[in-house]
């Protein structure tokens, strides 16, 4: 996890920092940069690694990340903005992320401390803040291979329930009405991912001069999407909710730490619960095996290469949901359900969309990126079955 400082920073001048402004972390200071704790945002992929991904969409790169131990041999850890310039002005807002958790702290909700933000650049070269370091273990897998029956399914419905209780955060009791606009997320989303998708659409190849091309059905999800959208709501979303983001205790199945809060807005709730469930929906609609993402632990025990027996204690999708609804105080009727997972995995398709057109333009130049470009194709498909089910409920059919 931790390794040599790779992005060097002047250390002296941050202890003279924190010797004035946090006194209670005591220099001198030991420095060890943390490579790979946080990854890209992807539906529940752990950590992969960003060099090669969407930058145009702002996330992606995460920010340079150091773990310090003080004089009293205390860790804290320190995010910082990524140095030079910045492909995106919303990326890397460290101060969203203090603000965020520092605003949590007196709530319910399991976060880090956070010590102190400094938006003064002449101290380390960029904006950064510290918060405490989570001593706990992280799993990158959500199956949480080698862990009891009994952990598996109590550690999924603390991830669950500890979700229902970020959303159930008003953002004006904890000074964060500003924080995002209090309805129309989904308008936004679909505006947005509905831009980006036709200029990326547009990009040509550096070599055979062939366009990336648009998504399958891309204008009648755009006019299904818009037509048919669930209640609106507005809560504190994190943007990128998913088993890789939580710390979990070191022995006890509770999680005592969300991490990763660089997208963090006000949102609607289904943008976090349906990130979270994604291993269920895209190792059950997809609709050849095997999809990047897909895991035969989450596969319906029904199905032949499902490995569900495996990992006893995996809840099913519907008791995750119902966990879900218990905790936020609400519930979800299955149209819109259907409708918000419908819309993840369309977004998702946009997101493998930029890869590929990064790619074409050999800005992103692995075979990885080229992999991860195809499923562009797939995830489309997989939205669309979902919607042509959601239509066919209006018509008598069952969802």
């Amino acid at each position: 996890m931790a390794g040599a400082v790779r992005q060097p920073i002047d250390q002296k001048a941050l202890e003279r920092y924190l010797e004035q402004n946090v006194p209670e972390i005591k220099t001198p200071l030991e420095l060890k940069q943390v490579l790979l704790l946080w990854g890209a945002t992807f539906p529940y992929c752990g950590n992969i690694q960003a060099d090669h991904h969407h930058h145009q969409f702002g996330f992606g790169q995460s920010n340079p990340t150091y773990q310090i131990t003080d004089a009293q041999n205390q860790k804290y850890v320190l995010r910082k903005k990524p140095p030079g310039k910045l492909l995106s002005k919303t990326a890397h807002q460290v101060d969203r992320e203090f603000r965020v958790i520092h605003a949590l702290e007196g709530t319910d909700v399991a976060v880090p401390k956070a010590y102190c933000l400094c938006e003064d650049d002449s101290i380390i070269g960029t904006a950064f803040y510290i918060m405490s370091f989570l001593d706990g273990r992280m799993f990158e897998n959500p199956s949480f291979p080698g862990v009891s029956g009994d952990d598996r399914r109590a550690m999924w419905k603390d991830a669950v329930r500890t979700l229902g209780k970020l959303h159930r955060v008003r953002p004006q009791d904890v000074g964060l009405e500003t924080f995002g606009r209090p309805s129309g997320f989904y308008s936004r989303q679909i505006k947005t991912f509905g831009r980006l998708s036709e200029s990326q659409a547009a990009a040509t190849d550096a070599d055979s001069g062939e366009a990336v091309g648009p998504i399958p059905h891309f204008s009648d999800f755009l006019s299904f999407f818009q037509q048919n959208q669930p209640q609106d709501r507005g809560v504190l979303v994190h943007g990128d909710y998913k088993i890789d983001n939580l710390v979990f205790h070191k022995s006890e199945p509770r999680v005592i730490g969300i991490l990763d809060w660089e997208m963090s807005t006000v949102g609607h709730p289904y943008a976090d619960l349906t990130n979270l469930i994604s291993p269920w929906t895209i190792s059950n609609a997809t609709p050849s095996w095997p999809r990047i993402h897909a895991d035969t632990a989450f596969l319906h025990p029904s199905q032949p290469k499902s490995t569900n027996s495996e990992y006893p204690g995996l809840p099913t999708r519907e008791e995750a949901v119902a966990w879900y609804e218990e905790t936020a105080g609400f519930s979800i009727p299955a149209r819109e359900l259907a409708w918000a997972t419908s819309f993840a995995l369309f977004r998702d398709s946009i997101i493998f969309q930029g890869i590929a057109a990064r790619f074409a333009l050999r800005q992103a130049s692995s075979d990885r990126a080229m992999m991860y470009g195809r499923e562009r194709g797939p995830y489309a498909e997989m939205a669309w079955v979902m919607v042509e089910r959601i239509r066919g409920v209006g018509r008598g059919a069952k969802l």
